[in-house]
């Protein structure tokens, strides 16, 4: 593979066959969280993705049980306790949806456990999400005393409509 995604050494990259790339949460014993580092990188590999020509498909999924269970509790931590943290993060988390909508490569994320605050983002933005038996999707932002936010605000209405929508954040 070339050196084009060496810099995202967070996640582990594969080319399983010819233009489909494959991105793996790879944390297993924590359940693939991610570090301020992971965050910032599956940010911005999108639009990487989105000039590599070489790539048509991406498959986003998690090592073992888990997809990811988003960000881990050193970064949840420097997050409440550092207002520059804190926004470096909430720039982030935007930019990662963006990236998302904005790489015009065909993405699957094969949620196979618990997809939550990046994990779900990605999760949830994926051109096609399949979900297995264990998968767990929870938009933990409202559990941080947060507004529900990154892609809940533009993908739940899509998946179930305004109504239920606007129902659902106030019952997380």
């Amino acid at each position: 593979m070339s050196d084009r995604y060496a810099p995202f050494d967070t996640l582990r990259i594969e080319r399983p066959a010819d233009s489909i790339l494959k991105i793996t949460f790879d944390k297993p014993e924590t359940f693939n969280s991610l570090d301020e580092e992971g965050h910032r990188q599956l940010t911005y590999i999108w639009p990487e993705i989105d000039a590599d020509e070489s790539v048509r498909t991406v498959i986003v999924t998690g090592a073992g049980t888990a997809f990811s269970a988003g960000g881990d509790f050193d970064m949840i931590e420097r997050i409440i306790d550092d207002p520059r943290t804190r926004l470096q993060t909430w720039k982030e988390a935007r930019d990662l949806v963006y990236n998302i909508i904005n790489c015009n490569k065909m993405i699957i994320s094969a949620i196979n456990g618990p997809a939550v605050g990046a994990g779900f983002v990605v999760g949830l933005l994926a051109d096609i999400s399949i979900a297995g038996k264990a998968a767990r999707i929870v938009d933990g932002h409202t559990r941080l005393g947060v507004a529900a936010g990154d892609a809940a605000c533009i993908i739940w209405p899509l998946l179930c409509g305004m109504a239920k929508a606007k129902y659902l954040p106030a019952h997380v």
